[in-house]
């Protein structure tokens, strides 16, 4: 593949890539994941990827924008088996309690979004950027709802849907292949709507946010966690602005917007704000450990693999395992690049949540008017 030639990915691509992995539901350890590649096409989809970012026409905020699909499917290609490894199946932050687990935040985290947009029983619910459906399962055992989540990566839409089988829930969920800026819904199709840590993605957040006012029935509930840079962010601050590029470049975005910038958006996209703030820096008895403390953890961490696989010998030990993998043929080449953008995104992260110039959970809840 020459110099600024981009794969784009393709249902197809997404087939051949992921075959072996979708097709095998055992294959849960990074190990096999990485092993069932299209080593070809996984090698072209990292420098796809990388050319948004390196010596490249592509290296350059506009060029990201305007092919945000191609840019946020080839991440989603290559780090979803890693998110899953390290993280879990709720590809999300969370503030956490003295004493409460990563799994545990996670879901506290998740009710509070799921009560905000006033969900019950029996609704019909959009999940915005489902990832591998985490959340919706979740919504799913809270709330009582049906859920539909709407996700515009084909292998996170197969992984969605081995895990509904798993959970025994085919019959209360419904995974669909979409754009969230067009999304394939009637109008005032659904009684809630919400998004965790996904709408991100969007080029312009005016453009997703009104595609959820446009699907949502009149007085229902938005409610979003959404990734913004905070009043305390510095566009003169050169330090300020390496970690909000290392942020877009470490987890698939086009460019950050700030919390004015949301917040504006949700207005004008129709809704009527009820709640917006960033919870992320509230500091509350139950809410005492910062959201990125998980990413923090120190030199080491015995409290499972995932905890073990982000301290810093579990990084060192995953790194060098990729790059052995990669070294005797077991993983394709490029992985290793894929594993490296991963841990920029851990310490840009990390960063520019201990400055307070990042927030991964601006929440925003609003409500389409009865008329």
């Amino acid at each position: 593949m020459s110099k600024n030639q981009l794969l784009e990915p393709t249902p197809e691509l997404s087939k051949a890539l992921h075959a072996n992995v979708v097709s095998d539901q055992s294959a849960s350890s990074l190990v096999n994941r990485l092993r069932g590649k299209n080593k070809e096409l996984q090698t072209k989809s990292v420098d796809t990827y990388q050319q948004f970012w390196k010596d490249s026409d592509n290296n350059n905020e506009k060029s990201r924008t305007n092919m945000y699909k191609t840019l946020t499917n080839t991440y989603y290609n290559l780090a979803t088996d890693f998110y899953e490894y390290g993280w879990g199946e709720s590809f999300h932050f969370a503030r956490k309690s003295v004493g409460e687990t990563l799994r545990e935040s996670i879901r506290r985290h998740e009710h509070i979004l799921f009560s905000s947009a006033r969900i019950a029983p029996g609704m019909k619910v959009l999940d915005v950027g489902c990832g591998v459906g985490g959340p919706a399962r979740e919504c799913i055992r809270f709330t009582g709802a049906h859920v539909t989540g709407l996700n515009n990566n084909d292998y996170q839409i197969q992984r969605a849907n081995i895990y509904a089988a798993k959970h025994k829930q085919e019959n209360y969920s419904t995974f669909v292949k979409g754009d969230f800026m067009e999304m394939p819904f009637e109008d005032n199709s659904f009684d809630a709507v919400y998004a965790i840590e996904a709408t991100c993605h969007a080029p312009v957040l005016k453009g997703v946010y009104s595609q959820m006012y446009r699907v949502l029935k009149p007085g229902g509930y938005f409610a979003i966690y959404e990734w913004c840079l905070t009043d305390k962010y510095d566009d003169n601050n050169e330090l300020h602005r390496k970690l909000a590029l290392d942020i877009e470049h470490g987890d698939g975005i086009a460019k950050l917007f700030s919390t004015h910038v949301a917040l504006q958006a949700a207005k004008d996209a129709g809704f009527e704000i009820e709640i917006a703030s960033d919870i992320a820096h509230e500091t509350t008895v139950g809410n005492e450990i910062p959201w990125y403390s998980d990413l923090d953890v120190g030199m080491v961490n015995f409290s499972g693999l995932q905890g073990f696989a982000r301290s810093q010998v579990g990084r060192v030990f995953t790194t060098n395992a990729v790059k052995l993998l990669e070294k005797v043929g077991i993983a394709p080449a490029g992985t290793y690049q894929v594993q490296e953008v991963l841990a920029t995104a851990a310490d840009s992260l990390v960063g520019g949540g201990k400055k307070e110039i990042f927030t991964p959970m601006y929440l925003i809840v609003g409500r389409k008017p009865l008329n």
